[in-house]
């Protein structure tokens, strides 16, 4: 089965992100990427299965943050700038809490990246990554809705 491969960059680190995907290639060609914006555009140059989101900042991030909800990305690499100010922080930091929340595989950096896509659980199509099970948090007010409180207020 085909894995989904999440492939961003800042501005900073696209040149990066193109060398490293030029450089594996062959790898990455078995999978379905999909890229935010300008990435995109670039790595579909490379790439035969992309599909393009929008920009970071006008909602890309986002898109890939629901993606990843869905259960529909099964790694992500993302070469971010820890250098420069992005105007989209609150984005990148929720897209970054989604990968940890779901438990995908994510490198933030060329020697991360190489790692995961030379394990041998990259294409293994019977790893499955443990989930928390988060059932407890789902159910934290149904106990106070049932008694018609929900006790102190939460804003």
């Amino acid at each position: 089965m085909k894995k989904n491969i999440a492939l961003v960059a800042h501005d900073n680190r696209k040149k990066d992100l193109l060398e490293w995907v030029k450089h594996n290639h062959k790898v990455l060609n078995s999978c379905k990427a999909f890229c935010t914006g300008t990435t995109g555009k670039l790595v579909n140059e490379v790439l035969d299965d992309v599909t393009v989101l929008k920009s970071g900042p006008l909602g890309g991030d986002q898109q890939l943050g629901a993606m990843i909800a869905e259960k529909k990305i099964d790694y992500m690499i993302f070469f971010w700038d820890p250098m420069t100010n992005q105007p989209h922080d609150v984005d990148v930091k929720a897209l970054l809490r989604m990968t940890v929340l779901y438990n995908i595989p994510t490198a933030c950096n060329r020697s991360t990246a190489d790692f995961m896509i030379t394990s041998a659980l990259y294409n293994n199509d019977e790893y499955e990554p443990a989930m928390k099970d988060y059932s407890v948090y789902l159910q934290r007010f149904d106990t106070g809705l049932k008694q018609g409180s929900l006790g102190p207020a939460l804003y």
